[in-house]
């Protein structure tokens, strides 16, 4: 998918979170948004997205659509934006490296364009609480931004205390389906 369908897209999924990144996460969390195209201008390669409030926007597709003649005006095409999950966790002088930052696309087979995007990345953080129920990791980015994941394997946080500098490695994802 194009980084610009792909960022805007997630913004408007995160504003209408209402600032979730803040907030406690509990596990399945999945924020979805459906639109309607209104016009393809297929020599461009723009479509134009309405959502149920009325509201419109423009997006370019490029290359990395592929099936992007098989759209159509009237097709609902539908965003999910599946929670950032904690794959591990590393304290400084650990000697194991980090996963491998990336981006991955799995294409959706069938009669309508469709794909997944994720992409993996690790940033240095300090933690700033830890829910062993959910479970879950709130930290500050070195920007000053506060964000919460969910950790996939609780063990990941075994030794892993409030106020630490750790390395984070997470990943979001991006299912996109056209009906």
């Amino acid at each position: 998918m194009v980084r610009g369908l792909l960022v805007s897209v997630v913004m408007v999924l995160l504003a209408a979170t209402n600032g979730a990144a803040q907030k406690p996460v509990s596990q399945g969390v999945v924020n979805s948004k459906s639109f309607v195209i209104d016009f393809i201008d297929y020599p461009s390669r723009l479509i134009t997205l309405r959502d149920s409030d009325g509201n419109v926007d423009i997006m370019l597709c490029g290359p990395e659509i592929q099936r992007f003649n098989e759209l159509k005006v009237g097709d609902k095409v539908t965003f999910r934006y599946h929670e950032s999950v904690v794959f591990s966790i590393r304290k400084p002088g650990d000697k194991t490296p980090p996963p491998a930052d990336g981006t991955g696309i799995v294409r959706t087979p069938g009669q309508k364009p469709g794909a997944t995007m994720s992409n993996q990345m690790t940033a240095r953080v300090t933690v700033e609480a830890i829910d062993m129920k959910v479970p879950s990791i709130t930290v500050r980015a070195e920007d000053g931004r506060k964000m919460s994941f969910k950790v996939e394997n609780a063990k990941n946080l075994a030794g892993v205390n409030v106020g630490d500098r750790v390395e984070v490695t997470y990943t979001q994802a991006l299912a996109i389906s056209v009906k």
